[in-house]
């Protein structure tokens, strides 16, 4: 009868949560310089959300000059022809509005939130961005020295920093999704000004990028206004450079230690999985909340609470536009052995595999999902981010309102066969990330002994002295 209750109480808040959701209107369209143009229009608060985002992300890279994407997505609020150094932001904030930038693996997102008033202001900033650029030696070194003291903060002196850049070097081998988003300092440091030039004038142009708006505007007025600031840009006119989905399958398991300033040991476990938009995506997405979706999911229930053997413990797949990977991460409370978090981490995903999933479990990972899918059109900078989103990776801007339907359609039986599928050993990096303290000393080789030559038996100190003596009688 409680069984009966709850299923009843969970149908009914999936109901509550997908009636909460609002259709996404827009228009959409593109310019004669192939910059493509999403609206969408929402009056109920007098703010929009100008952004543009680039199809250019660390993939795109020379792999001899990784970190130009997160590079530039610094580098272009130096300022412009027009604007001075250092001015972007200033202008932004006083205009009572706020700005920022993020850079992925496949993409670099640019936007400005700003009262609907200040329409061209945010248009005229992001033209700027796009047709004149400061870039310069001073810039360049000025950003040069932000990015290695990022690379401080975010990576190299923070615990647990480099867990997913030393798990993506072992998990790929040939596709560039192996190199870090922030690269390297070396890479930086020994690329050239005419490099940074070249890198911008392919990528960031009209026919490589979408501007979506959102938030309180008139449509038609913003069409005349986006006309105004973009049409007279001219289109690239080189091939971007887009890498092949070409990473070999793993046939074998990786196992590797990576030592850290960390006093609690790691363990990752890195699954090969398909691109994102794909049915198994889905699926796998959905195993994530199982495994790690809130307290109640399975890792944390039974890893983290029951058996204390870890301070967190969870996995989530990356949402990437080539083939990526899955990974289940978990950090051992003290005094618990890598190996013992791990047994217990593959004892869950045996589980899955094996033992059917309950209606009651299934319905509550639906209706996180749905929850998830609502939350992140709860602004208009998310409203203005996934329409740009769904068109660039899946050409269907459209996805905003209909992607949820292709997470209905998963069944739970598709969610064990993914897990039977994809979490195999054969398919899996094991990573553990190790205190340096636990870390082996090194093999120092014995140095060489040069030793004299040991007499020979008839060659005793005794006997030899003897003979010397003999031979001096002889002599005499």
């Amino acid at each position: 009868m409680q069984k009966t209750l709850l299923l009843f109480v969970s149908f009914c808040l999936s109901f509550l949560v997908h009636g909460q959701q609002t259709r996404i209107n827009f228009t959409e369209y593109e310019l004669p310089n192939g910059l493509k143009v999403i609206l969408h229009q929402d009056n109920t608060t007098p703010i929009i959300a100008v952004t543009v985002m680039y199809h250019v992300g660390s993939k795109n890279e020379d792999t001899k000059r990784t970190g130009f994407a997160h590079f530039f997505e610094h580098l272009l609020f130096e300022g412009s022809q027009n604007i001075g150094r250092g001015e972007y932001a200033k202008i932004v904030e006083g205009a009572g509005g706020e700005l920022n930038a993020n850079t992925t693996f496949d993409r670099t997102f640019y936007y400005e939130v700003l009262p609907s008033n200040q329409l061209d202001l945010g248009l005229y900033l992001e033209s700027e961005r796009m047709l004149h650029a400061r870039i310069d030696q001073e810039g360049v070194n000025t950003q040069r020295n932000v990015i290695k003291e990022e690379m401080k903060q975010t990576r190299d002196n923070r615990p647990y920093g480099r867990v997913l850049s030393e798990t993506m070097n072992r998990a790929f081998k040939v596709h560039p999704y192996k190199t870090d988003v922030i690269g390297t300092a070396e890479h930086l440091d020994a690329a050239s000004l005419d490099e940074f030039i070249a890198f911008y004038k392919q990528f960031y142009v009209p026919n490589n990028a979408i501007l979506s708006i959102a938030g309180d505007i008139d449509i038609e007025k913003t069409k005349q206004s986006i006309a105004k600031y973009f049409s007279e840009i001219p289109k690239g006119t080189q091939p971007i450079f887009r890498p092949e989905a070409n990473e070999p399958p793993q046939v074998a398991e990786i196992r590797d230690n990576f030592y850290d300033n960390v006093t609690l040991p790691a363990v990752i476990q890195a699954y090969r999985i398909p691109a994102q938009g794909t049915e198994d995506y889905y699926a796998l997405n959905l195993l994530t909340s199982l495994l790690s979706g809130g307290e109640s999911s399975r890792f944390t229930k039974e890893i983290k609470d029951k058996q204390q053997k870890a301070l967190y413990v969870g996995s989530f797949p990356l949402a990437l536009e080539h083939p990526g990977i899955f990974i289940a991460f978990g950090i051992a409370n003290m005094g618990v052995k890598p190996e013992d978090l791990e047994t217990s981490m593959n004892t869950e995903i045996t589980k899955v595999q094996n033992e059917p999933i309950s209606d009651l479990e299934f319905q509550k990972l639906k209706n996180q999902i749905e929850s998830e899918f609502v939350n992140r059109n709860g602004s208009v900078t998310g409203i203005a981010e996934n329409l740009a989103n769904y068109e660039m990776y899946f050409g269907d801007a459209n996805l905003i309102n209909s992607e949820i339907d292709r997470y209905n359609k998963v069944t739970k039986e598709d969610i064990q066969r993914v897990a039977k599928k994809y979490l195999t050993k054969e398919n899996r990096v094991s990573l553990y990330y190790l205190p340096n303290a636990s870390k082996p000393a090194p093999q120092v080789a014995p140095e060489p002994k040069t030793e004299s030559p040991v007499p020979s038996q008839a060659q005793t100190p005794e006997k030899s002295a003897k003979e010397t003596k003999k031979k001096k009688k002889k002599g005499n």
